[in-house]
């Protein structure tokens, strides 16, 4: 009985050590050509990328964070990702209604405006997941970029 008892402490404090931290995640490079993750400041037209920003005249808000990202540029997993599938950001389709649900590190997120590869399996750091589309075609002027958005709608600004 008493080696079943200390067996069972054993396996507890080993599953407890691997248990990720999310609070101390940070997001490696998304988007060849900035490998800082710099963010996406204001357009006039079309607003500005920070999570709660306004959105149609303040009807809405932004509910992710913009990465600036150049179209066709190569989009690569920030660690190492499960790929969960599609993730449309738009009803309506368009030119850029594209991306992909992940998780890893202990967060659940998305992507949009990226052609992934694949929709499904994993990938490690680095790695690339896709292409980001063509935001031009749809948002004239914009500074074209990855939306990162959290599976919860919380604000994944701390993880960059």
């Amino acid at each position: 009985m008493r080696l079943y008892i200390l067996f069972s402490f054993l396996l507890l404090a080993v599953i407890c050590s691997c248990r990720v931290d999310a609070s101390q995640v940070k997001f490696g490079p998304l988007c060849s050509g900035n490998s800082s993750n710099r963010k996406r400041g204001c357009d006039a037209k079309y607003g500005c990328g920070n999570y709660g920003a306004s959105r149609d005249g303040g009807k809405r808000k932004h509910e992710g964070l913009d990465i600036v990202c150049a179209d066709g540029a190569t989009v690569y997993a920030p660690f190492d990702v499960k790929l969960n599938g599609k993730a449309a950001p738009y009803t309506k389709n368009n030119a850029i209604n594209n991306g992909i649900n992940l998780s890893g590190e202990g967060l659940c997120f998305k992507l949009f405006y990226v052609k992934p590869d694949s929709y499904s399996g994993t990938l490690k750091k680095g790695q690339k997941i896709g292409t980001l589309l063509p935001m031009q075609k749809v948002y004239p002027g914009i500074t074209s970029h990855v939306h990162v958005q959290m599976c919860d709608k919380s604000d994944p600004t701390k993880y960059f």
